[in-house]
């Protein structure tokens, strides 16, 4: 089992992230939280939870979450968060690319907005893959790049190139083909929707709703 990496810190953007979902947090985003997590049960790890904005929504079917947090402020309003949660979640420091688990040690694998910021995206999905025991589901909620040739792809690596939005956004990159790497990664999807979430004119509107299950 990986030993977890000393995470990252992002303090302005932790702050303002945690704000915004505390406060501010799109019904559209809520109710896609939900949805994401619906039906599961057993063991499941959340890759990148936040501030926990995830945990009110898992069912009660659910024995334990374990919610994998780099960022110091961010873990500890998960933290604040878990002990309110109707499910047993526990809070732990870890990175994408080592996760605290053992092989096959999880019946599901929840990532929602953090496949954008991971530093290594198919090192990330490997180890998702490796956490997860055969049959185990990966429910993904992200946003993705736009279809090649379009201008909405040009702006987004445009955003990219600059370097100012991987800054300010703890390091979000908008031009991710995440859909074709979880397939790369080995998985199987079962379903997957396009969401169009965000007002228009910012990067980041296009997104993957999806459930992919490791052979």
């Amino acid at each position: 089992m990986p030993e977890p990496l000393a995470g990252p810190s992002h303090p302005l953007f932790s702050r303002a992230w945690a704000f915004v979902m505390r406060r501010l947090e799109p019904q559209q985003l809520r109710e896609g939280r939900e949805q994401l997590v619906a039906g599961l049960a057993g063991t499941v790890v959340e890759v990148g939870a936040g501030s926990g904005s995830m945990f009110p929504h898992y069912p009660r079917e659910v024995a334990r979450v374990i919610a994998v947090e780099p960022e110091p402020y961010l873990r500890e309003q998960a933290i604040a968060a878990a002990a309110d949660a109707a499910v047993a979640i526990e809070v732990v420091d870890g990175m994408a690319d080592a996760l605290p688990l053992g092989d096959g040690e999880a019946d599901a694998v929840v990532v929602s907005l953090v496949l954008c910021s991971v530093p290594d995206q198919a090192a990330a999905l490997a180890e998702a893959r490796r956490v997860l025991r055969p049959g185990g589901e990966l429910r993904y909620y992200e946003h993705v790049a736009e279809p090649r040739g379009t201008r909405a792809r040009r702006y987004q690596e445009l955003v990219d190139r600059s370097g100012l939005w991987a800054r300010a956004g703890g390091g979000c990159r908008v031009a991710r083909e995440t859909g074709d790497a979880i397939r790369a990664a080995g998985f199987v999807v079962e379903r997957e929707d396009e969401v169009m979430f965000g007002p228009r004119g910012t990067p980041v509107r296009r997104h993957l709703a999806g459930a992919a299950v490791r052979p």
